[in-house]
């Protein structure tokens, strides 16, 4: 018998408020509303005040704020070196005059202040190491599999960042989620290489001019660094005599390339306190619903890719996201018809030489796509549409296919009367996944009365799970307000399946 939905959640994880990580704050360049900076008077007021005041004022920052942040003065210091420019060359400050003129310009975000919602969780890189039995007989671990979820926070502003916690499922069937690491952090951003076909497709869509977009991108190799991008560019634009349109097309190229970038964060921090905050333009108001998949290449090396959401406050765009041990990442959109709108969700393996995802490019059906690179999907094919009353507004996935003996076991989301997501359940062909063997006509979770109510209410809803044998662990959002964790029997989901 599949899990009530009334059952509820074996563990419930809950928004917590003190996750703050620190950021660059510039008095009146706020990110809601027009406004020019006030750094120079605000600087002149801490260039006005007495050591003493100074030395008072900085006292009582580090008392409220230091114990809050790892390596706090460093922090400071380093905000103070972002507005240097504001002070006369010749002036010499004192330690704790700099210090202070950093915290002027430091602000706490709270990631989790809003919600905390829709996860994926994977296997970890790592996982526990087994030893001998002991004499009391326990066999040190052995049989535990350690894995990471992904979650997505909601702050200020209704700005998403996705974030971590980990935890371990052990041989009982127990699950723990491991409290997280004090010190939330947001990674250094680097560049990253760029792929020519995704500029080809994106640069398509969007209509440049294809004879200045072509001139660009028809000399450089399939994958390529922001110098070698730039001195083309510098070529196009030295050319504006004989072409139209050049500038237009130049910033829609540094456009797409602002997607691409590395995030690299210190070995001492916690897999849980690391936070992965918007960078590029495309996502500048949020990075939601990351779908993890632990990702097996033809040669059998593994890493990790997650599909997200990137939205700029209006637009929203699928872009990716590439790791092998969740301290270094790589960013990167995507293109394609079946890469727009939200919900790509890549299986764990190629199928015939091809990558292949779940898509939902037409905001109501669940479909199917191939590509020959990761970055680029295009054309899709109609899995399931919407049939059941609990899914007849509009369907899509709930993350990455998994792989059992008998198929690939999808998770699905469907929307019904007063927008009420349930979750359901495909099984598709492992060789042919167009081929749709069995699927739900009943959901396996629905929101319950008791964890109905939220940010979203009505709402139930996961980014991806992962199976040890028997079992499917499956994270899932409630009401967009907090995140449910529970197990299924993979068994009874599928003899639950009506055949197709």
């Amino acid at each position: 018998m599949i899990q009530s939905p009334s059952t509820g959640p074996t563990l419930v994880i809950r928004a917590d408020p003190t996750r703050n990580v620190t950021r660059l704050f510039i008095p009146g360049r706020e990110e809601v509303g027009p406004g020019n900076s006030r750094a120079g008077v605000v600087i002149d007021r801490v260039m006005q005040m007495s050591e003493a005041d100074v030395a008072e004022t900085m006292d009582e920052i580090n008392r409220r704020f230091a114990h809050r942040h790892r390596d706090f003065d460093s922090t400071l210091l380093q905000n103070e070196a972002a507005v240097d420019s504001r002070i006369d060359s010749g002036v010499v400050l004192s330690p704790e005059r700099r210090r202070l003129i950093g915290a002027c310009f430091t602000h706490e975000y709270s990631t989790e202040s809003a919600a905390l919602c829709n996860p994926s969780v994977v296997l970890a890189p790592i996982q526990p190491v087994t030893s001998e039995d002991d004499e009391d007989g326990d066999d040190g671990g052995e049989g535990d599999v350690a894995f990471v979820m992904s979650v997505r926070g909601i702050g200020e502003g209704h700005r998403s960042s996705i974030g971590f916690r980990t935890g371990i499922l052990d041989r009982f069937g127990k699950l723990t989620v491991n409290e997280p690491g004090p010190y939330p952090v947001i990674a250094t951003t680097s560049p990253s290489r760029h792929r020519r076909r995704v500029f080809e497709s994106m640069l398509s869509d969007s209509h440049e001019d294809a004879e200045n977009s072509a001139f660009v991108l028809s000399s450089l190799p399939d994958e390529f660094d922001d110098a070698e991008l730039e001195e083309r560019i510098a070529l196009l634009a030295a050319d504006q005599t004989t072409r139209r349109g050049t500038e237009a097309t130049i910033a829609s190229i540094r456009f797409v390339a602002s997607s691409s970038y590395a995030k690299c964060f210190e070995p001492e921090t916690d897999l849980s306190e690391r936070v992965l905050w918007p960078h590029s333009p495309a996502e500048s108001h949020g990075m939601e619903d990351a779908r993890f998949v632990r990702f097996t290449d033809e040669d059998g090396s593994v890493s990790y890719l997650a599909t997200y959401t990137a939205f700029d406050g209006i637009l929203v765009a699928q872009h990716l996201l590439e790791t092998k041990d969740f301290r270094l990442f790589d960013m990167s959109p995507l293109s394609g018809d079946a890469a727009t709108g939200k919900g790509l969700a890549i299986f764990p393996r190629k199928i015939q030489g091809r990558y292949a995802a779940l898509s939902r490019s037409d905001r109501e059906t669940n479909t199917i796509t191939f590509a020959e690179h990761v970055n680029h999907w295009a054309d899709t094919a109609i899995l399931q549409v919407p049939e059941e009353p609990w899914e007849i507004i509009q369907l899509g996935n709930c993350g990455s296919p998994i792989e059992t003996d008998r198929g690939w076991l999808v998770l699905t989301h469907g929307v019904g009367p007063m927008r009420t997501y349930s979750l359901g359940v495909l099984l598709l062909d492992l060789e042919n996944p167009e081929k749709v063997l069995a699927r739900s006509t009943k959901p396996i979770l629905s929101p319950s009365e008791e964890h109905r109510n939220g940010y979203v209410p009505n709402v139930v809803y996961s980014c991806g799970g992962f199976a040890v044998g028997d079992t499917l662990v499956l994270p899932y959002g409630m009401a967009d307000q907090a995140i449910g964790v529970t197990t299924f029997s993979i068994n009874e989901i599928l003899a639950s399946l009506t055949a197709v």
